[in-house]
């Protein structure tokens, strides 16, 4: 007699593994009690039905222009690589209050001001999972926000928020958030692992079958990951994150997934009253002072394919601890011991009886080796008790025997540090032969060329 199937198995609510049995403790992440029973029986009635027709490559027309919403923020626009595709899923991830949901309202503003290719404006469904529509309206008049083309939903469940697009049909969909949402046809409790992956694949068909554009919001955990653990990066087109300072007003959506554009690229808004004003010119916001300073140097990041013009600062003083204090911010830590080790090495200074502060001013992050010169000239300003020309951008990597390396993006670096009207560059020897020819007849621009660390007193 041939045995039936299995029909219910087991599944782990914090990562999402799969057991024909009960076990106490998860194999996979280790969590104990955490296997829920699961039927497949209810995923017979399909919240969304997916089906795609099958066609040759090169019968497949694209235009890129029709098939991108342009929302005039620049900022984002740029980012998600000159507009929002089509059918396309977009992760928006964030910690609470830095401002998603306030974005994601002014999004929606610009996107159902906008005309389509029939001249009618962009229909946009707004679904909060965690506020109530009065509360919404008061987010959007704090905005000043009016649109007839926005529709707001205040609904938990997705069946529910299924058949409200397939009524009226919007070509964007915001839900905020993912972490809120349950469904009838998953048994795992919501906010779990199977609720968060079940669901998302849902939207996604969804999407893909009705060419909806749609917008997931999503919690962050204390690391800094959305919270399902990552899962649901693999599964959307588009990742992006929302990073803030608490100390700063300002907010910086960087793209880590881009299906349809460039990755790294960050977008730079400015929060006030009447929410995120986009920053046109980060160079100018990032150097707040122009005064020449002991210890302060500025250099030149890039991130995605935007020069940003930044200042390194440092601080040393005489450490009363039996082992000196090394405090870093913005910096990769052991990529800064790693430059003190040079400087000491081929400088001659010692810092083995000074307190070390070091970070970049604002708030802001880089991992860019870019800047190595510009932190070790900081210190070295700092020791010496050195005044640093504010007018002069320092630029290159340093390697372990002291020598310069060759940066990347060299002449779109200059180009901007020549707009924002610098007159000195330092830059790495190595890069003399990739500097276009404008850039060095440029009579107003001088370009100091340094091979090796060991020419540190003659850059002061």
């Amino acid at each position: 007699m041939k045995k039936e199937k299995q029909e219910i198995f087991f599944v782990c609510k914090e990562c999402g593994y799969e057991s024909l049995k009960w076990l106490g403790k998860c194999p996979e992440c280790g969590s104990w009690n955490s296997f829920k029973e699961f039927n497949p029986n209810l995923k017979k009635n399909k919240i969304t039905d997916f089906t795609s027709e099958v066609k040759k490559l090169n019968e497949i027309s694209y235009n890129d222009k029709e098939n991108r919403i342009i929302t005039g923020i620049s900022e984002f626009d740029r980012i998600m690589g000159g507009g929002v595709v089509f059918g396309s899923v977009v992760l928006v991830g964030g910690e609470p209050g830095v401002g998603k949901s306030t974005l994601m309202l002014q999004i929606a503003e610009k996107i159902a001001s906008t005309k389509n290719v029939a001249a009618e404006n962009y229909k946009v469904l707004y679904v909060s999972a965690e506020e109530s529509l009065q509360q919404i309206k008061l987010r959007s008049e704090r905005l000043n926000i009016k649109n007839n083309n926005i529709f707001v939903i205040s609904e938990t469940s997705l069946e529910n928020i299924v058949k409200v697009i397939e009524e009226i049909f919007p070509d964007v969909v915001i839900i905020d958030s993912i972490q809120t949402i349950n469904s009838d046809f998953i048994s795992n409790p919501q906010g779990s692992v199977a609720q968060i992956r079940g669901i998302t694949a849902e939207v996604i068909k969804l999407a893909k079958t009705k060419n909806i554009t749609v917008f997931i919001l999503g919690h962050i955990t204390k690391e800094g990951d959305i919270a399902g653990p990552k899962l649901l990066e693999h599964m959307v087109d588009t990742v992006l994150y929302f990073e803030s300072d608490t100390t700063q007003n300002y907010r910086i959506l960087r793209v880590y997934k881009n299906r349809f554009g460039s990755t790294s690229e960050i977008g730079i808004f400015q929060m006030n009253y009447n929410g995120l004003k986009e920053v046109a010119n980060p160079s100018e916001f990032f150097i707040q002072h122009s005064e020449n300073l002991v210890g302060t140097v500025t250099t030149c990041i890039v991130e995605g394919t935007r020069p940003i013009l930044t200042q390194i600062q440092a601080l040393l003083t005489k450490s009363y601890f039996p082992q000196p204090r090394r405090v870093v911010s913005g910096i990769d830590y052991n990529r800064a011991m790693l430059l003190i080790s040079v400087l000491e090495k081929y400088t001659g200074v010692s810092l083995v009886y000074e307190d070390v502060y070091l970070n970049i001013v604002s708030g802001l992050k880089t991992k860019e080796t870019t800047i190595d010169l510009a932190v070790v000239l900081a210190l070295y300003s700092s020791h010496k008790n050195i005044i640093v020309d504010s007018k002069c951008v320092y630029l290159g990597e340093i390697g372990l025997n002291g020598e310069i390396r060759a940066i990347s993006f060299i002449n779109e670096r200059i180009n901007e540090i020549y707009k924002l009207g610098y007159k000195k560059v330092f830059i790495p020897y190595e890069n003399k032969k990739n500097i276009n020819s404008n850039i060095l007849e440029q009579k107003n621009l001088d370009l100091i060329f340094i091979k090796t660390i060991k020419e540190i007193d003659k850059i002061f």
